[in-house]
């Protein structure tokens, strides 16, 4: 059977080579007769999974032993408030970029902690651009500072880090959709998170990468499941963890390697991302949502002239093998989302169906 091209913003594409390893292992892993969604997270065929896992991880993304690797559960949404919850002390002060939803969701979730200040905001725009650095107001005092580097539904990526924060306030990161997609210095960072369905593989799981002096400034006491100094301790299984998501992750991280690192993905990224921007951009017909500069590499979004052809782009690139490409509910037209493993082929058929719907109803 032919595979469609999935432009999903997640779950998302998971890299085939890891598909047929993991239906090997689904029947019998390491030689065990026994396939890893059976085994269990206490047994040595899982230890050796979570330590290989941790291991790549670390290679891909050049992690110095001072931060603790976790592979925990609820995703990104549940980091949003866990970390305010553990880290924001009641009078406390954490700083925001209003950057998209899951932006405007996090400083719902920190509310309920403590204060939040907006740094910077694109709101006005309707979230179609990075803030500047001149824009960029810090509070006098943020415990941290906390920002979404690639904005799944409007289309918008940081390319640069933003200005240093104030004190000794550390950056917070959701890299959930653009995480180990180009190189990354996580010493710039006090903790960064990421739901797995996009890069990382598995919907579910979620990666956090935290620096081991952040773990020492937790305010609450938290139930043991949420406090993140009992999963450092318990190689994130204090209870039975995602074991088949943690699994997935591990061999996309070997995958990433195999492929050249994270300079082979920043280098593919960029050119299957041009080669749909250049389509978009030499048409009069769609509109693109995000500033040129700040354009994602990993969701394009864009309109036609009417929400009627937006619906019919969406039909007829469906029946021609281009899946769910519709936007996301709260934004409407459509959004292509092509992370690491999805194909240039994709991309390249993408722009060529954007010719021919616009030949046909432009």
């Amino acid at each position: 059977m032919t595979r469609a091209f999935n432009f999903s913003a997640g779950p998302g594409v998971i890299p085939e080579p890891v598909l047929e390893r993991a239906r090997e292992d689904l029947w019998d892993i390491f030689g065990s007769g026994i396939g890893v969604l059976e085994h269990s997270h206490r047994g040595k065929e899982f230890d050796r999974i979570l330590a290989e896992a941790e291991a790549d991880c670390r290679a891909v993304g050049s992690i110095p032993d001072s931060y603790k690797v976790l592979f925990l559960q609820g995703g990104a949404t549940t980091q949003a408030y866990q970390v305010p919850m553990a880290f924001l002390p009641d009078g406390g002060t954490a700083d925001y970029f209003h950057t998209g939803k899951w932006a405007t969701e996090a400083m719902h979730e920190a509310r309920r902690y403590g204060t939040v200040h907006t740094a910077a905001g694109s709101e006005a725009t309707r979230f179609d651009r990075i803030p500047e650095d001149s824009e960029v107001r810090y509070s006098e005092r943020p415990v941290y500072v906390q920002y979404t580097s690639n904005n799944t539904l409007m289309g918008t990526q940081w390319h640069r880090l933003p200005p240093a924060p104030p004190g000794d306030a550390w950056f917070v990161c959701d890299a959930s959709s653009d995480i180990y997609s180009r190189p990354i210095d996580v010493t710039r960072f006090g903790f960064l998170y990421a739901g797995g369905q996009k890069n990382l593989g598995p919907a579910g799981t979620v990666l956090v990468l935290v620096r081991e002096d952040v773990l020492d400034r937790q305010v609450r006491e938290l139930p043991w499941m949420l406090d993140y100094r009992v999963q450092a301790q318990r190689e994130s299984r204090f209870n039975t963890p995602p074991t088949f998501g943690i699994y997935l992750m591990g061999q996309t991280f070997k995958w990433i390697l195999g492929e050249g690192g994270l300079e082979a993905m920043r280098s593919r990224n960029e050119a299957k991302s041009k080669i749909v921007y250049d389509a978009l951009d030499a048409s009069g017909f769609y509109r693109p949502h995000a500033r040129v500069e700040d354009r994602s590499h990993m969701n394009i979004t864009f309109f036609t002239p009417s929400p009627e052809l937006d619906a019919r782009f969406i039909e007829e690139a469906d029946e021609a093998g281009l899946k769910n490409l519709k936007g996301h509910r709260e934004v409407g037209g459509m959004r292509a989302s092509m992370y690491n493993a999805f194909p240039r082929a994709g991309a390249e058929a993408l722009a060529s169906f954007l010719a021919d719907f616009e030949s046909r109803h432009g």
